[in-house]
């Protein structure tokens, strides 16, 4: 390996990650003092930073940061309690699966977001419509990653689970979970991020408290520079859920394939650093 390739290697992603959001920072602040971009609905950067710092040492930012990771906490749990046992039911028993196909395959396609009309005439624009859109959301991509895990157990384990007189709960418990646990895992970073999606979106349409619900008021009262800044704390709170979700997946499935090769590319990486 040549010194070049083997420089290019160890660079760690982030730097490129972090030059190309300085790069379009920059771009935008330019593209709006020099009038390309227009200034009512696009603000400079730096406006909106300066819009930004007020809110971050006031407890009106925070108190709506709570709000929104309440409601998106909260149905991410409802959905994998929920899911979770189901589709480790779907995933191995074959006729329960069968028999609930139709109703899965009718259910998961409708998009949460057309079933607020209906939401909000069954349960009012309360906190309870926030938590069912975004639980339903969510339900259905763990429901698909438990049972495409919990089916993809290997026969040889099967028959040798069979063997040892396991039961149906021993099996599902010792066998079918840890197989499915990496589909899971999967499923739930997915599924955190549809969440956290439809709560701000809830927030946005029917004014749930939370960080859609500013976003909505400050773009009403003709604050666009504070828009941006309350879009970027949603961006920035999204992407360090994000962080946090790959790596408690990296510590709890240390024993998977794909994320030792993972800390072993990292371990090479700060080694040639």
């Amino acid at each position: 390996m040549t010194a070049v390739h083997a420089a290019r290697t160890a660079r760690p992603g982030w730097q490129l990650a972090a030059g190309t959001v300085v790069i379009l920072l920059v771009l935008e602040e330019v593209l709006t003092r020099t009038g390309v971009l227009p200034a009512d609905y696009f603000p400079p950067v730096s406006q909106i930073g300066a819009a930004l710092l007020p809110e971050l040492a006031g407890a009106q930012l925070w108190t709506q940061v709570g709000q929104t990771l309440q409601g998106w906490f909260v149905a991410l749990l409802l959905a994998t309690a929920l899911a979770v046992p189901l589709g480790l039911l779907l995933g191995t028993v074959w006729w329960v699966r069968g028999l609930t196909r139709p109703i899965v395959e009718f259910l998961r396609p409708v998009p949460s977001v057309a079933l607020i009309p209906l939401v909000v005439l069954a349960l009012g624009t309360g906190k309870q419509s926030e938590l069912f859109l975004a639980t339903f959301a969510a339900f259905w991509q763990l429901l698909v990653a438990t049972t495409a895990g919990a089916g993809a157990v290997d026969r040889v384990t099967a028959e040798t689970a069979r063997c040892y007189g396991l039961t149906r709960v021993q099996t599902l418990r010792w066998v079918a979970l840890p197989s499915a646990l990496p589909y899971l895992m999967t499923g739930i970073r997915v599924a955190s991020a549809t969440s956290l999606i439809l709560v701000v979106t809830t927030e946005i349409l029917i004014g749930v408290p939370g960080l859609g619900a500013q976003i909505s008021l400050t773009r009403a009262g003709g604050s666009p520079d504070l828009m941006y800044a309350y879009i970027i704390v949603t961006g920035l709170l999204g992407w360090l859920i994000n962080i946090g979700l790959t790596a408690g997946e990296r510590r709890l499935l240390h024993w998977d394939a794909a994320n030792r090769d993972d800390a072993n590319r990292d371990a090479a990486n700060r080694g040639s650093r």
